[in-house]
């Protein structure tokens, strides 16, 4: 089977290109990002996952919950997605429709894994070697993971960066096997 992102591709794309069309690509980031919360709610996902709920059951339990909270557009989507059995990827086209703004808009997302605790003069170097390499504003989040055990890993989009050590032994291990 696919995966789900493979699968909310097309309905990211297609939602993108009509909220682009419509100069409404905020008010369609922030129904998106509701109604992927309220998929990814855990009552909510045990109810969408169940292969015994009806399509038009799921579809009037969801827009409830959603409440006004989307325009016809967006209440048309989650019609959609009940009758071909897709809410469960709601989530990742949101997700989706979110890095297709962000490339739009000229905008990277970099998620930065640290061993340790990063000074912001190092985030900012890195975030500046980053705007300069790939030629688009960066906006990075930075995390802490001890498993990585120094260095950094750093991901650009389908770009992987792994300074780390725990990178560099899984790369020997490799090496060494082959």
């Amino acid at each position: 089977m696919a995966e789900a992102i493979t699968i909310a591709r097309p309905y990211a794309g297609a939602v993108f290109r009509l909220a682009k069309e419509n100069n409404a690509l905020v008010a369609w980031s922030d129904m998106l990002s509701f109604a992927a919360m309220v998929a990814s709610d855990v009552r909510m996902k045990a109810y969408i996952d169940d292969p015994k709920v009806a399509a038009g059951d799921l579809e009037s339990a969801f827009l409830a919950v959603c409440g006004n909270k989307l325009n016809v557009q967006g209440t048309n989507l989650v019609k959609l997605l009940a009758e071909y059995g897709r809410m469960s990827i709601l989530p990742d086209v949101a997700s989706a429709f979110e890095a297709l703004r962000a490339e739009d808009e000229g905008v990277l997302e970099a998620e930065i894994t640290a061993a340790t605790q990063l000074s912001d003069t190092d985030i900012k170097t890195l975030v500046d070697k980053l705007q300069a390499r790939f030629g688009k504003k960066i906006e990075a989040s930075v995390k802490v993971t001890p498993e990585i055990i120094g260095g950094i890993k750093i991901v650009v989009g389908d770009t992987v960066i792994d300074a780390s050590v725990r990178g560099q032994l899984q790369d020997l291990a490799y090496t060494l096997k082959s």
